[in-house]
């Protein structure tokens, strides 16, 4: 059985890896060997690609801008959204289930309606061209809320009613039961947040149109000409700008898909 499922998983692997080798192949090449037909396979060693995407763009405030976006929208959520979390999933209040519904209805909204009345009070509070207007429109998500809500509701309620019983309240139980208990769901949850954060492509062209206070993918999208577009570079930039996320996945994968296996337990 395990020879007939790596016998599936291998290929599979090897699909989902060739954009990848493609991207790292075609930083190498010249701008004549990235667009002739039929493709090079070998490229010529160019490895200056990487130095003029350093002359073409600010890197190093634009890599700066994407950290600090990232992780100040990582650190939002994961605090506002299990906060919120804790109050659905363990305290009692009025209409709290249908409060939820209306709340989960959110996410049928396309998040593109939002964008003109978010960018009309960023531009009201003076903060267009600003790591601020990167940051604070996402620093919370009704996604997060509901992921980290049923996390909340598969803990075992045994130890909630312990510490009540030993006269903690409700701030206390949730920071220093609940939240302890929930390290895998909050690690899944900063690792989607913190991919969705990076990869950002739609809000920081719209927020910011300085070079110096882009973030990487904005940056890499005014790569791209009208007429000519360098692919080398443009693959160069987006090989440095993903190395990372790729990082930082390989680092807490398995308490990633550990937090996403259990929050599925309890409805």
């Amino acid at each position: 059985m395990a020879k007939r499922v790596h016998a599936v998983l291998i290929p599979a692997a090897l699909v989902m890896v060739a954009p990848f080798a493609w991207q790292i192949v075609t930083s190498l090449k010249t701008l004549s060997e990235a667009t002739q037909v039929p493709p090079s396979l070998l490229p010529s060693g160019r490895w200056e690609n990487y130095g003029r995407m350093f002359d073409l763009l600010p890197f190093g405030d634009q890599f700066l801008n994407t950290v600090l976006m990232a992780v100040g929208r990582t650190a939002g959520q994961v605090l506002l959204c299990s906060m919120a979390a804790y109050a659905f999933a363990r305290l009692r209040f009025p209409f709290k289930n249908v409060i939820f519904g209306v709340f989960l209805s959110v996410l049928m909204v396309p998040p593109q309606l939002f964008v003109i009345p978010q960018y009309q009070i960023m531009a009201d509070l003076g903060w267009l061209n600003s790591i601020q207007a990167l940051i604070v429109p996402g620093l919370f998500s009704a996604f997060g809320v509901f992921l980290l809500r049923q996390f909340f509701m598969s803990l075992p309620k045994e130890l909630e009613e312990a510490a009540r019983l030993d006269g903690a309240g409700p701030v206390r139980v949730y920071w220093s039961i609940m939240l302890p208990l929930a390290r895998p769901g909050l690690v899944a949850l900063a690792v989607l947040v913190l991919l969705w954060s990076w990869n950002d492509l739609f809000w920081p062209l719209v927020v910011n149109t300085d070079p110096e206070k882009m973030t990487l993918s904005a940056g890499l999208a005014s790569l791209q000409g009208q007429f000519q577009t360098d692919y080398p570079v443009l693959m160069a930039g987006s090989l440095l700008a993903s190395l990372p996320v790729i990082a930082v996945f390989v680092f807490l994968q398995r308490q990633f898909i550990q937090g996403i296996a259990h929050t599925g337990i309890k409805g």
